[in-house]
């Protein structure tokens, strides 16, 4: 009897040493779901916009697309997606923000809608570097009209660029206080922290943007706990306000480009390149 029950315990232990080293040879896997990317052109998506190609420190090249301002002086958008899709879905965003007469540049990291390279987060953060690099240089946008906006993971990656370069505003919609605590919510079992390669430790680097800083999120978020993004809103050095939707859950149509959206975006810029 004690062998059997020695003999299980084995088993046992080594099915979780498979899963441990499955999960963690495969986890970049899990946490990014790139798509083969947008059928349309810029312009088809978005009047007015153009495809454009950003170059990352590293030699990539980037697919994107670049609405420009009404005005000179109109602010511009860097818009920084989640861990899913491609820009093209985010091209309502870009529509609502450009018919504001906001600047928008929508463009998908590396890895994701037939961009080379494989996606990662010191990747991910050298991509938002190119498009900040691309609106400031190229689009001729001054540094102090830059309004970042990050959804979900993309959240994390406009953090980790305001950390280094801060814009004027920025707006994190559904963050995450780091990805090992929106991990181990979903993932109870499993060592997550020790396990995890990629960090995006947002409410670390929050208190160090001093920025207007608008936090919003759904009030039924069932990926990122609504908990967190109200942590990320405490943190937050600059912070300017938080807007909970109610009923909306992570990727409700209401938190891509509803009115608390785009509201919210437009008073944070307002105030913030005025």
């Amino acid at each position: 009897m004690l062998r059997r029950a020695v003999g299980g315990a084995a088993v046992v232990a080594l099915v979780c040493t498979v899963l441990v080293g499955l999960l963690w040879a495969l986890q970049r896997s899990l946490i990014y779901l790139p798509d083969a990317g947008p059928e349309l052109s810029a312009a088809e998506a978005v009047p007015g916009a153009r495809d454009v190609v950003l170059e990352t420190e590293d030699g990539l090249q980037l697919a994107a697309w670049y609405v420009p301002g009404r005005t000179p002086e109109a602010p511009a958008v860097l818009v920084a997606n989640g861990n899913g899709g491609h820009r093209g879905m985010r091209a309502p965003l870009a529509r609502a923000l450009a018919d504001e007469g906001y600047a928008v540049l929508l463009f998908d990291y590396r890895g994701y809608a037939g961009n080379p390279g494989s996606p990662s987060e010191e990747g991910l953060a050298r991509d938002a570097r190119a498009a900040r690099i691309f609106l400031v240089e190229e689009a001729r946008v001054p540094a102090d009209r830059l309004v970042y906006f990050g959804e979900s993971l993309g959240a994390a990656v406009a953090t980790g660029l305001a950390a280094e370069h801060p814009p004027a505003g920025l707006v994190l919609r559904s963050p995450f206080v780091d990805l090992a605590a929106v991990g181990s919510e979903h993932y109870p079992f499993l060592p997550v922290r020790a396990l995890l390669r990629d960090r995006y430790p947002v409410a670390e680097q929050v208190r160090t943007v001093d920025v207007p800083t608008t936090v919003l999120y759904g009030s039924a978020d069932s990926i990122v706990p609504p908990a967190q993004s109200r942590a990320v809103a405490d943190a937050a050095a600059g912070l300017h306000r938080v807007v909970e939707v109610p009923g909306a859950d992570h990727n409700d149509l209401v938190l891509l480009d509803g009115e608390d959206v785009i509201s919210a975006v437009v008073e944070l810029a307002e105030q913030a390149v005025a």
